[in-house]
């Protein structure tokens, strides 16, 4: 099995952080698959402060202060996005769900999903290939009707989507957890569309937004850190505006989380400052499709 590489390759980096959080007393979440991809990718740990290529030193402090506040924001997302899922699908009723750019993300085997629900995966063909390998070692067993799709998302996903079952005049539960700040701006447009285009009023999206991307304190730190250019190469920043903007105009009424309020919920408020209740610290965004035809917003937007 060849290496993941670019930015299939990062999400060895965000299951080493779920594998770490899994393994705490005071979890968040438990992904009892993550700590196996990692360990047959052989992934290799965070490496120490290296030296600027000009002989000057990256401060261990800010280096440090990087990959804990990188660690803290994945973890953060993977429980919210967890609990927007299993409310979409519990109170909510939906039994379609979509994760975009799914990664290595285990939720179809570990999350307990309400019965009737068929959940769709769709990433590139090396990364599933990987993930099935490694999960059929574990004797995994989806806790729901899985189907895993191999698309270039860049391309005409959705057809391939409705081949495999997914019905577009039902409601669905839509996940971009980690893709949009790999996208540039017209990228990131285009895909929200085409997911618009493919939603029944009552669908839900979710991803996150609201300063994580374009000019974010995050992003800046990275592209600092010498062991991180190869990643932070990739990094075009998404949207160009602010996502409840944009959503708003296409259809969607959005709420943004912020981030600082999420971890306070989570008992971790210590991770993210209360001054940090700003766009700068981050958000994630759940948005709910409008009725066509009235443009009523949903009494229950969450």
């Amino acid at each position: 099995m060849g290496a993941l590489r670019g930015v299939a390759a990062t999400a060895l980096g965000v299951a080493r952080i779920r594998a770490a959080e899994s393994a705490r007393d005071d979890r968040l979440f438990d992904d009892p698959y993550a700590a196996a991809f990692v360990s047959a990718a052989a992934a290799p740990e965070p490496p120490a402060a290296p030296p600027r290529s000009d002989g000057s030193e990256v401060s261990a402090a800010r280096y440090d202060a990087f990959y804990r506040g990188l660690s803290r924001h994945v973890v953060l997302r993977t429980r919210f996005f967890d609990d927007y899922l299993l409310a979409a699908t519990g109170e909510h009723g939906i039994r379609q769900v979509v994760i975009l750019a799914t990664g290595l993300d285990t939720r179809a085997f570990r999350l307990a999903w309400p019965g009737g629900v068929r959940l769709f995966e769709i990433d590139l063909p090396d990364v599933l290939a990987f993930k099935h390998r490694v999960l059929a070692e574990q004797r995994a067993r989806p806790r729901c009707a899985r189907t895993a799709l191999a698309a270039d998302l860049r391309r005409d996903w959705p057809a391939p989507l409705r081949a495999a079952g997914f019905v577009p005049d039902e409601p669905t539960a839509w996940l971009i957890e980690g893709l949009l700040v790999y996208l540039s701006a017209d990228e990131a447009a285009r895909l929200l569309t085409t997911v618009g285009e493919q939603s029944a009023p009552g669908s839900r999206l979710a991803f996150p937004g609201a300063g994580d991307f374009r000019g974010s304190p995050m992003m800046a730190a990275g592209r600092a850190i010498p062991s991180m250019r190869e990643i932070s190469a990739l990094w075009k920043g998404g949207l160009s505006e602010a996502a409840p903007a944009w959503l708003a105009r296409h259809g969607w009424h959005a709420h943004t989380h912020p981030r600082a309020t999420v971890a306070a919920s989570y008992g971790r408020a210590d991770w993210v400052p209360p001054h940090s209740h700003t766009a700068s610290s981050g958000a994630f965004v759940v948005a709910v499709r409008g009725d066509g035809e009235t443009g009523t917003e949903p009494a229950d937007l969450r």
